[in-house]
């Protein structure tokens, strides 16, 4: 048998970011899975990339094609670097990434890169030639070696998990997993057959709190808003988390339609607005419990009590409004880990408000504002430094597991052990140390052949 295919990691194995794995094919041909930026204090295995030096470290001299799981900046927003490394192959994805890649990008190039429109718009646009969009479940040959098979992943919209057929072996990435029951979305299901499987393990130590809990925690949080007559600040990427969390919230006030009449749910980022109407566009990808209320006449992404802010000004005045008012209100801003975004504008006006309630609903990744917040928010006389200043930590720090977005330490062994036939070889990555370890050992206890490794390069 061959040696090929064989697989390099070029990211997400030294923490959660910068997810992109090359699955070499033959001395001359490769395709990348992936192409995501780092984050915190995350960096590439070869030593020479970080959230502070984006260039690619790593021969693409033979690089075809490459394969997006899905479009979070940790999965893709590395793209234009790629390019500018002088890749020039056809980009493969799922429909609904194709058409929620293009607006993920046109931000993080704003952000990194520069802020002239129209050299924004020429890469965008050249990016966007580039994709070529798949429908999941079926088989599509992309190079002569390779043909591969998209899976929803539920993880977020259009996430996939890729099947790669090769003449040997058949090689599966999972992206990223989502859990099951994830507002608007599918469940993920295993693959019927696998030789190696390169599997994500964020939550590879930890349970989550199933839906209907979760649900009642975040009722019972925003209930105390009520009492405290304070903001509750979710921090939250502006793709996926938001429109879970808007379809939760949506849920609550229609069951507690007296009680929550009041309340405003405030979707504070240009960027998560401009994708909730896309994922309206995207209905027909939607779950059948989403297509349920359609028909019932409810909106999961549009009731009456949500309202948008868009220009900086209006963002200036919602902050300084609740920072005088304390009027309940539900603030979901970006960026999930307060590593930037507006949601920084609040926490600084209202972070040392004992009325405030801050409430993480994802993983928050090493060195970042969010993981500072929740580690030190909850001891005696914490405090954070933003933007050079610093402020104590009045405000109540809360964190809901089940809203993550992906698969926690039993979804991912349901989702290994659900392949009919043990893969030859599972391949741990995109997970802190304990996680991986966790992960690692809790499935060699209930695989009975299967090889189980932490991924090093």
């Amino acid at each position: 048998m061959s040696q090929y295919p064989l697989i390099k990691h070029h990211g997400a194995v030294q923490g959660v970011t910068g997810s992109c794995h090359e699955l070499e094919l033959s001395s001359k041909s490769s395709v990348l899975i992936d192409c995501g930026i780092f984050q915190g204090s995350d960096q590439s295995p070869h030593g020479k990339a970080d959230a502070h030096h984006l260039d690619i470290d790593f021969s693409i001299h033979h690089v075809k094609a490459l394969i997006i799981t899905h479009c979070h900046i940790d999965h893709a927003g590395r793209l234009p670097w790629l390019i500018a490394a002088g890749f020039d192959g056809p980009i493969y994805c799922s429909r609904p990434t194709a058409m929620l890649l293009p607006l993920m990008l046109e931000d993080s190039i704003r952000l990194a890169i520069t802020r002239d429109r129209r050299m924004i718009d020429k890469l965008v646009d050249k990016i966007t030639a580039m994709l070529r969009p798949l429908d999941y479940k079926h088989w599509q040959t992309i190079i002569p070696e390779l043909k591969i098979r998209m899976q929803p992943a539920g993880h977020i919209l259009g996430s996939a998990y890729i099947e790669c057929d090769t003449k040997d072996q058949r090689v599966v990435f999972s992206g990223d997993l989502g859990a099951p029951h994830a507002a608007l979305l599918p469940d993920p299901k295993p693959p019927s057959r696998c030789d190696t499987l390169v599997i994500e393990s964020t939550y590879g130590h930890k349970r989550h709190t199933n839906r209907q809990g979760r649900k009642d925690e975040l009722k019972h949080i925003i209930d105390r808003c009520f009492r405290d007559r304070g903001a509750v600040l979710i921090p939250a990427f502006s793709l996926g988390r938001t429109q879970e969390l808007m379809v939760e919230l949506e849920e609550i006030i229609h069951q507690n339609p007296e009680q929550w009449q009041d309340i405003d749910v405030v979707i504070d980022s240009p960027l998560a607005s401009r994708f909730i109407k896309v994922y309206r566009q995207l209905k027909p990808f939607w779950d059948d419990e989403a297509q349920d209320k359609i028909e019932q006449g409810r909106y999961p992404l549009t009731f009456k009590q949500l309202f948008t802010v868009n220009s900086g000004q209006e963002h200036r005045k919602m902050v300084e409004m609740l920072s005088k008012s304390g009027r309940p209100t539900i603030i979901i801003a970006a960026s999930g880990m307060c590593s930037g975004g507006r949601i920084l504008g609040y926490l600084k006006a209202l972070i040392e408000d004992s009325r405030t309630d801050i409430l993480f609903s994802g993983y928050q990744a090493r060195n970042t504002i969010g993981r500072q917040i929740y580690k030190y928010g909850k001891q005696r006389a914490g405090w954070v430094e933003i933007d050079d200043k610093r402020y104590d930590i009045k405000a109540k720090i809360h964190s809901i597991g089940g809203y993550s977005a992906h698969a926690d330490q039993q979804n991912l062994i349901d989702f290994v052990t659900g392949i009919a036939e043990e893969p030859q070889q599972v391949r741990i990555i995109h997970g802190d140390e304990l996680a991986k370890q966790t992960l690692k050992e809790k499935l060699e206890d209930v695989l009975l052949k299967s090889e189980v490794v932490i991924a090093k390069r």
